[in-house]
C-alpha cells in the first residue's frame, strides 16, 4: 500500500494485523488504558461524522490544544484529516491573547480542548473570534461539549467519500510558531511534506511491531506529531504521559519498560544532574567507583573499538555502574532521539557510553521538521553534530551572504518536506526562500559546516544562529530583542544582551551607563574606586537586580533573566584598539561577536 495521505499510515497498521494497545494513557486513578487500532480508527470515522453535523467543511481549520499528550488527541487528528479539514494545534501555555490572535488569522471554526483552564483560554478568546463556533473538550465537564457526544454514524459514506478524494499535495496542518518579534507564523504544510519524513525515518529507529514507546513532548510541536506518524507506521505500542511522571520507582519509564522515546536535551541534563548529584553523596570506594566509571565515558566516540585492558574496565564500569543507569530508564531502552535544542556533547557522550544511545536530529517546523539525523545503525553517529541529511534532502552551505568563518554558511534546505510557506504571509515567506542553482531552497537561519564522520560520511554541525531568536536546551524559543528594549528603559543601563540558546535559562549581559551609576553611588554613599570594583559591589549589584525582577515581570516562566553579569565596559560601533566592534553602525548589536568576548562571563553564569 502506497502511502499518500497521513491517515494511510493507520489504514496500513490496520491492514498488517492490528493492535490490541495502540495509543493508551494513565487515568486518574493511575491505571493505563488502551485503545486498539480497530477503536482509534472506528472513533476517528465517527468523529469526523460529528464534525460535518457541526458544518466543518473540507478545507476548515480545527484547532487542538491539550496540556498532555492523550489518545484524544491522535482520534482528532485523524477525524479532522478525514474530512479534509485543516489541524491547527496550538501551546497550552500561551495567553488568551495568542489564541485569540491564531485563530482569527486561521479562521478556526471548531476548537478541542483538554484538561485544565485550556476551555476558560479558549473561550475567553471566543469572544473576539468569530468564525469559533464550537469548543469542544476531551474532559466531561458540566454541559460543555463532550467529545464522544458529537460522534455519529450519519455521515460515515461522506467521510469515506471525502477521504478517498484528498490528494497527497494537500494542505494538512498549519503550525503556528513563534516569531523574533511580533506575532507567530502560521507553517503550512501538506500531507506529502510530512509523509517524506515519515518514510525516510522509519527505516533509521531501532523499534519494530510491538516495541513499547513512551511519548510526552508536545504533540502540537511538528517534532513529536511526525514521530506518532512513524510509531503508527511501524506499529508500535505508544504510552502518552507527561515528564513529571517519568521518573522514580513509580514513575513511567519504570513502568512501562519503554524500548524508545523522543526528548528534548534539557530533560537528558536533568537525568545526568540527578546521576551526577548522586554519585556526589555516595563515599569510600563507591565514590571512586562511580566518578572512575564516569571519566571512562570522556574518550566514547560511535564505532570505536576497545581491547585489552580498556575493553576490561568497560565491561566492570558497565556491570557496576552503568547497568543502573539503563535499569533507572526501565532496561530496555535501545535509544534516545534528541532534537528542538543542541544537545551538549558531553550528555550526549556519556548516555551512549553507558549504553543508551542519544541520536540527534536537525530541522524546523518549517521542514516538517527532519533535514539531518544520526542514524542509529551501523555506526553512524557522530557526537557533537546533527548528522547526515535525510536521503530526500538536498542540503547546502551558502556563503554568499555573511562574513563567516572558513567552510561555514547559512544551511539551505530543499526536498518534498519544505512547507508551501506561511499562511497569510507573502512577504515573510519570500524573505526565507533562496534561489540557487536553479533551485529554491528554504533559509534556515542557521549557520553551519559539513565536517568528516563515520563510513565516509559528510554531517552537519551547527556553528551559530543567524536569526536572533534563541532557544533553550529545553526547546522553547525566547525572543531577545523585547526583553532588551525593556532593560535599556531603566536608567542604570545602558547596553544589554539576553543570552541562553541551548542554555537551561535565560541570562542576560549588563553594560553599566556609567554617569547614571555615578550618581547612584554618591546618592546611596557607595564609593567610587573604579568601574571594575563598583560592578562587584553588593549595593549595586542588589540595584539591578531590582531593575531585573520589574523587567520579569513583563514575560513568561521560560523568558525571565534567571542570572546577570554587570560588564565594566562599554560597546561601541567603532574600536581603536583593533579589536571588534560590539555594535554595528546602527548601533545593532553584534551578538556573535560578543558572544565569543565575553565566553568566560556567560560561561560563569552557567557553571
Amino acid at each position: 500500500m502506497k502511502m499518500e495521505r497521513l491517515f494511510d499510515y493507520i489504514t496500513k497498521q490496520f491492514d498488517d494485523g492490528p493492535l490490541d494497545k495502540f495509543v493508551g494513557s494513565r487515568d486518574e486513578a493511575g491505571n493505563w488504558n488502551f485503545y486498539s487500532t480497530g477503536q482509534v480508527i472506528e472513533m476517528s470515522r465517527k468523529l469526523a461524522s460529528g464534525l460535518l453535523d457541526m458544518g466543518v467543511e473540507k478545507g476548515d481549520k480545527v484547532g487542538l490544544v491539550v496540556y498532555k499528550n492523550r489518545p484524544e488527541w491522535v482520534v482528532a487528528d485523524l477525524a479532522i484529516q478525514y474530512i479534509g479539514a485543516i489541524g491547527v494545534p496550538m501551546y497550552p501555555t500561551i495567553s488568551s491573547r495568542e489564541y485569540e490572535y491564531i485563530m482569527n488569522e486561521a479562521e478556526v471554526k471548531v476548537c478541542f480542548t483538554g484538561a485544565g483552564d485550556l476551555y476558560d483560554k479558549v473561550s475567553s478568546a471566543q469572544a473576539k473570534v468569530s468564525t469559533l463556533k464550537t469548543i469542544v473538550c476531551f474532559d466531561r465537564h458540566g454541559e460543555r461539549p463532550f467529545w464522544t457526544d458529537i460522534m455519529s454514524e450519519k455521515n460515515l459514506a461522506k467521510v469515506q467519500e471525502i477521504s478517498d478524494s484528498i490528494k497527497s499535495d494537500e494542505l494538512a496542518t498549519i503550525i503556528y510558531t513563534s516569531g523574533t518579534t511580533g506575532n507567530p507564523k502560521g507553517v503550512m504544510l501538506t500531507h506529502k511534506n510530512i509523509l517524506s519524513v515519515v518514510e525516510s525515518c522509519c527505516s533509521l529507529l531501532p523499534v519494530v511491531r510491538g516495541d513499547r514507546v513512551l511519548s510526552f513532548l508536545p504533540l502540537c510541536h511538528i517534532f513529536e506529531r511526525a514521530v506518532i506518524y512513524v510509531y503508527t507506521a511501524i506499529g508500535t505500542e505508544v504510552y502518552f504521559t507527561g515528564t513529571d511522571n517519568l521518573g522514580g520507582e513509580t514513575g513511567d519509564l519504570a513502568a512501562v519498560k519503554p524500548h524508545y522515546f523522543t526528548t528534548v536535551p534539557r530533560l537528558l541534563e536533568k537525568v545526568y544532574e540527578k546521576i551526577y548529584n548522586k554519585g556526589l553523596l555516595l563515599t569510600g570506594v563507591k565514590r571512586k567507583l562511580f566518578f572512575w566509571a564516569l571519566s571512562l565515558t570522556d574518550d566514547f566516540e560511535h564505532g570505536k573499538t576497545y581491547s585489552g585492558m580498556d575493553a576490561i574496565k568497560r565491561k566492570i564500569a558497565d556491570k557496576l555502574i552503568f547497568s543502573k543507569w539503563r535499569a533507572a530508564l526501565g532496561g530496555n531502552v535501545k535509544a534516545i532521539a534528541t532534537g528542538a535544542a543542541a544537545c551538549p556533547a558531553k550528555i550526549a557522550r556519556v548516555f551512549s557510553a553507558a549504553g543508551i544511545i542519544i541520536t540527534e536530529g536537525y530541522g524546523l517546523t518549517e521542514t516538517s521538521p527532519v533535514l539531518t539525523l544520526n542514524d542509529y545503525y551501523s555506526g553512524n553517529n557522530k557526537i557533537g553534530t546533527v548528522g547526515v541529511p535525510l536521503d530526500m534532502c538536498d542540503i547546502v552551505i551558502d556563503r554568499s551572504e555573511g562574513d563567516y568563518n572558513e567552510g561555514e554558511g547559512e544551511i539551505l534546505g530543499a526536498g518534498p518536506n519544505i512547507m508551501l510557506g506561511y499562511y497569510k504571509q507573502p512577504e515573510q515567506t519570500a524573505t526565507v526562500f533562496k534561489e540557487l542553482n536553479g533551485k529554491t531552497y528554504f533559509r534556515t537561519g542557521d549557520i553551519g559546516t559539513f565536517v568528516n564522520g563515520p563510513n565516509g560520511k559528510k554531517y552537519l554541525k551547527i556553528t551559530d544562529r543567524k536569526k536572533e531568536l534563541l532557544k533553550t536546551s529545553g526547546g522553547k524559543y525566547v525572543a531577545p530583542a523585547p526583553i532588551e528594549s525593556l532593560l535599556k528603559e531603566e536608567f542604570l543601563i545602558e547596553q544589554a544582551m539576553v543570552v541562553g540558546d541551548s542554555k537551561k535559562f535565560v541570562s542576560a549581559l549588563i553594560v553599566p551607563s556609567v554617569d547614571a551609576l555615578k550618581n547612584w553611588c554618591d546618592e546611596h554613599h557607595v564609593a567610587w574606586t573604579s568601574l571594575d570594583e563598583v560592578v562587584k559591589n553588593e549595593g549595586v549589584i542588589s540595584r539591578y537586580q531590582h531593575a531585573i525582577d520589574l523587567v520579569n515581570e513583563n514575560f513568561s516562566h521560560i523568558e525571565k533573566i534567571k542570572k546577570f553579569t554587570i560588564l565594566a565596559a562599554s560597546w561601541d560601533a567603532s574600536k581603536v584598539d583593533g579589536s571588534e566592534a560590539e555594535l554595528t553602525p546602527t548601533m545593532k548589536l553584534k551578538r556573535r561577536v560578543i558572544l565569543q568576548k565575553y565566553s568566560e562571563e556567560i560561561g560563569a553564569l552557567y557553571a
